[in-house]
């Protein structure tokens, strides 16, 4: 069994060391991500990294491991954007574009990357289409996981959380035994602010006009694959394995 990737060199900065597991593909894959909150980008970030045998680069992971941190374990931009985070301001493009720069070792990895996360807007996107130039690893493929907002409202407002045991529920989806009340230790669930339905439709509204300018900039590129989020983990899988398949079928065509 690989071992697993502790991503101490994308949590930590460049002077850690990268313990990706297995031999390096043959022709490493160079991924961006993109979709709404409750898409189920994790879930598929997870799934692709493991077929592709590619890192996993998730500036959310970066941000949490950060606050878990010593001062003096911090790099420059990651304590300026723990600054900004802990005033409840957002951290600017020019903060989050260094704080990739500071891992720019990890973009290179000949292991490849799928990247999620980043960039999230138009200037993060420049920005990282030009640092890649620079270590000649463009990208392959940029995935917008698409789903009806209606759908993404109904996947997070129905979250239930256990604030005993962490456990998480779905009214819907994936019920606890009894109604209200973790399977595993029997304490009360409960919903977290930002998952209420109005708070969803705010963060959907922010994210659908951060995101469009990026979808245009990526569709230019020839690089945009759209994918359909509906249904199970597995089925959203297939779809993009296979749309995938066929994006660099015709990419080596070109190139040919």
């Amino acid at each position: 069994m690989k071992s697993k990737n502790d991503q101490a060199s994308w949590l930590q900065g460049n002077g850690a060391r990268c313990s990706a597991p297995g031999k390096f593909p043959p022709a490493p894959y160079h991924i961006v991500l993109l979709g709404p909150p409750g898409v189920g980008k994790g879930t598929q970030a997870e799934r692709l990294c493991r077929h592709l045998n590619a890192c996993h680069l998730s500036t959310g992971d970066v941000f949490r491991a950060a606050k878990c941190l010593s001062d003096n374990q911090l790099t420059p931009a990651i304590k300026a954007a723990l600054g900004y985070m802990r005033r409840g301001d957002l951290v600017p493009d020019d903060t989050v574009i260094d704080m990739v720069v500071e891992r720019v070792r990890c973009l290179n990895c000949q292991h490849g990357f799928v990247l999620d996360g980043f960039p999230r807007t138009l200037a993060q996107a420049e920005a990282l289409e030009a640092l890649l130039e620079t270590i000649n690893k463009p990208l392959d493929a940029v995935v917008n996981f698409d789903l009806p907002a209606e759908m993404v409202v109904e996947r997070i407002a129905g979250r239930r959380i256990c604030k005993a045991c962490g456990a998480s529920y779905h009214i819907k989806n994936q019920k606890p035994k009894a109604e209200g009340l973790c399977d595993s230790c029997g304490a009360a669930l409960t919903q977290r602010e930002d998952d209420r339905e109005e708070s969803v439709r705010v963060r959907l509204e922010a994210y659908e006009s951060a995101t469009r300018p990026l979808i245009d900039f990526y569709r230019s590129r020839n690089l945009l694959l759209n994918i359909n989020a509906e249904g199970p983990p597995a089925d959203v899988f297939d779809r993009l394995c296979f749309e995938l398949s066929l994006a660099m079928t015709r990419k080596r065509r070109t190139v040919a």
